[in-house]
């Protein structure tokens, strides 16, 4: 199952999650060292919805943004 919306195209972005140790140097450290880099995912917040097109009820997989600003009409 892809995670992807079908109205706007949204889908699943990639980023690192960034692990630090050490105390900061405003608080007396000598600073904030890397001690870690991982690749992580960002999901979109994608709904199974029942919506109305043409007359008839299709099921859409749609996202949270496109919901809230009524891009789409539900069943």
């Amino acid at each position: 199952m892809s995670r992807e919306c079908e109205i706007c195209g949204k889908g699943v972005r990639f980023g690192n999650t960034i692990v630090r140790h050490g105390l900061e140097k405003k608080k007396g450290g000598i600073g904030l060292h890397t001690t870690g880099i991982t690749k992580r995912r960002y999901l979109p917040n994608v709904q199974r919805v029942r919506v109305l097109e043409n007359g008839g009820t299709v099921r859409r997989k749609v996202c949270a943004a496109c919901i809230k600003s009524g891009k789409i009409v539900k069943a």
